[in-house]
């Protein structure tokens, strides 16, 4: 009887394991996307949702009122009824419905030992700069055109920064995004320092822009 080189075994009692290929997320980065994934898949829900509420409303001639619209400026139903709330013919949390599964679901994978190849990182990558960008539009619009803040978008915003700049941080890590090594260095050390002065930024845009109106609440 022969043996195929599936059969052969190995004598000195250890099996030969394959090498494996590709870069695997450490587990705090994996907790984030995983995290980052459920809250904002939960703020696309919601606004959807409100969404076909406000239209049946409509169509049944009722006045909707949204838990999230508090005040004159914290209106999410001013934010919903614009044109932005559109950019690309349809309703924007459908992106976020998709975007954000897809993200729970790459999480999921890295739970169960997936090790993705360079060229998924950098997908990731390029969808997190969508992302921000989308979301930095989105941000100029609401606050200096519709005049209204809407807290589930807020929600949406912080997670797409965190998914951003924390797949970046991974992509420095390890080398496919080349910067010099004391670049490096600051970046891994000192990873939480971007993220906050973004949202401090937001904030004082927000908190400036709207002072006539928060000055009557103090």
């Amino acid at each position: 009887m022969t043996t195929s080189a599936l059969d052969e075994h190995r004598t000195d009692g250890d099996r030969e394991e394959p090498a494996r290929e590709g870069i695997a997320a450490g587990k705090p980065l994996t907790w984030l996307l995983l995290i980052c994934g459920v809250l904002g898949l939960w703020a696309s829900f919601v606004i959807t949702n409100d969404k076909f509420v406000l239209l049946q409303d409509k169509i049944e001639g009722k006045q909707t009122h949204f838990s999230c619209s508090l005040n004159p400026i914290i209106s999410c139903g001013d934010v919903m009824e614009s044109s932005q709330a559109h950019a690309f013919g349809f309703q924007n949390p459908i992106i976020g419905l998709v975007a954000y599964g897809v993200v729970i679901c790459l999480a999921m994978g890295m739970f169960a030992g997936a090790r993705y190849k360079p060229w998924f990182w950098y997908g990731l990558q390029a969808g997190g700069l969508f992302g921000v960008g989308f979301i930095s539009w989105l941000q100029y619009q609401t606050i200096y055109h519709i005049n209204a803040i809407c807290l589930w978008c807020c929600l949406a915003w912080i997670v797409t920064i965190l998914i951003f700049w924390y797949t970046t941080v991974h992509n420095i890590k390890h080398g496919l995004i080349k910067v010099p090594a004391k670049v490096r260095g600051t970046v891994l050390e000192f990873h939480w320092v971007v993220p906050v002065l973004w949202y401090g930024v937001i904030a004082l845009l927000i908190l400036t822009h709207f002072w006539y109106y928060w000055k009557t609440v103090i």
